[in-house]
């Protein structure tokens, strides 16, 4: 099932399947959130925003409003 990764729950993983790259900063890119990346969010803070993820090994923040403009597959 695809959906955006901001609509992701505490614990689930998911498949990057694409990135708005006119949205997304190249720091984040760089960090390894590309198609085919796994990810999960490990973290909400205290007032949604920022979203904690793991992705393929690295621990990074990311932004509601970005995390809006990638496109996952939930993993089951």
């Amino acid at each position: 099932m695809n959906t955006l990764l901001s609509q992701l729950k505490i614990g689930q993983k998911a498949t990057v399947l694409e990135v708005n790259l006119e949205e997304i900063p190249l720091k984040l890119l760089e960090m390894g959130c590309l198609p085919e990346s796994k990810i999960e969010l490990k973290q909400i803070a205290p007032l949604g925003d920022p979203l904690y993820f793991v992705v393929d090994e690295s621990h990074i923040a990311i932004r509601k409003e970005t995390a809006n403009c990638i496109t996952v597959k939930l993993e089951e």
